[in-house]
């Protein structure tokens, strides 16, 4: 049965400047900066939050069906995604739009300058659920999207009673303290990093202990620190996986979430949820782009088991 992921469908391109961005910018005159940076290195990926997230539960071997929308260049992410497998139905095209796009220019000591236009990702909530749900889906997600279409999806899951997790992630500055209570207590549960916690914390004006009491889990990621699994009655400590490399940690989160949405599909107890979640992260940072890393489950399976000193239940 399909897992519905809700969010952002976009075009990442990246470029290296092999310099220093300081060694080009005057202090004393931003106010009137006019610069341009020659970019040998250019890659451009399939990105996005949902598109991140369905790729990597595609890769554990899920169901994800994507709900977002698209411009008029989504030609070659649609047959990036036919080729792996994962429904586009749900994927709404808006022919006077572009797709979501972010360009983002990197120099040598790892500064960024990044432009983003939003394009159709910022009319996500003309992309409705209701009565679209397909029969039997028991899980979704509501990743960062368009504000209205994150308030628009889970009200529309939760109207069909599907059990879902609402990820806030980099839209929660979108989001005013009365919007932000509602939509925590619709969902089930709540995916944020340690830094966004404390954000919704601030917030709301609640504490941890009144923010967790509103959901049957909160996970918090924290890097390399592993993460924590807050439920009603435990919390539970997950171990970050070790990567063999550290290449790049855009889209780890979605990697974390695909995990965590695969193994509660299969019923799996939380410690095994957050590490599986753990590993996906690990895959994911060892591989430049949010969609260029792939494993087979067998090594998924032997790396947990060398991760994590226990086998995989199925």
């Amino acid at each position: 049965m399909p897992t519905i992921v809700c969010g952002s469908l976009a075009y990442d391109t990246i470029m290296v400047f092999q310099d220093r961005f300081k060694a080009h910018i005057l202090p004393d005159q931003v106010h009137m900066l006019n610069v341009s940076f020659t970019v040998p290195e250019m890659r451009k990926d399939f990105g996005g939050c949902a598109g991140n997230i369905a790729y990597n539960l595609k890769l554990l071997g899920g169901e994800p069906l994507i709900v977002g929308t698209a411009g008029q260049d989504f030609g070659p992410y649609a047959e990036h995604l036919h080729a792996l497998g994962i429904e586009t139905s749900h994927i709404r095209i808006l022919p006077e739009q572009y797709t979501a796009q972010a360009f983002i220019t990197t120099d040598l000591d790892d500064n960024q300058i990044t432009a983003f236009h939003p394009g159709a990702m910022f009319s996500s909530q003309e992309n409705r659920l209701s009565g679209r749900v397909p029969a039997g889906t028991r899980w979704g997600i509501v990743a960062p999207d368009g504000l209205a279409a994150m308030v628009q999806h889970l009200q529309d899951l939760v109207e069909a009673g599907v059990q879902t997790i609402f990820d806030p992630g980099q839209g929660l500055p979108l989001f005013d303290s009365d919007t932000l209570r509602t939509l925590v207590e619709k969902a089930d549960y709540l995916t944020v990093n340690s830094y966004e916690c404390q954000l919704i914390l601030q917030r709301t004006g609640w504490d941890l202990d009144t923010l967790r009491g509103k959901l049957k889990a909160l996970v918090v990621t924290a890097g390399e620190e592993g993460s924590t699994i807050h439920t009603q009655g435990e919390h539970i400590a997950i171990p970050a996986a070790k990567a063999r490399q550290v290449v790049d940690p855009t889209g780890c989160g979605d990697a974390y979430r695909a995990g965590l949405l695969y193994g509660l599909e299969h019923g799996w107890d939380w410690p095994t949820c957050g590490r599986v979640a753990s590993l996906m992260g690990a895959y994911k940072i060892e591989s430049a782009g949010t969609q260029n890393h792939h494993f087979d489950l067998r090594d998924f399976r032997a790396r947990y088991r060398d991760s994590f000193g226990s086998d995989l239940p199925g």
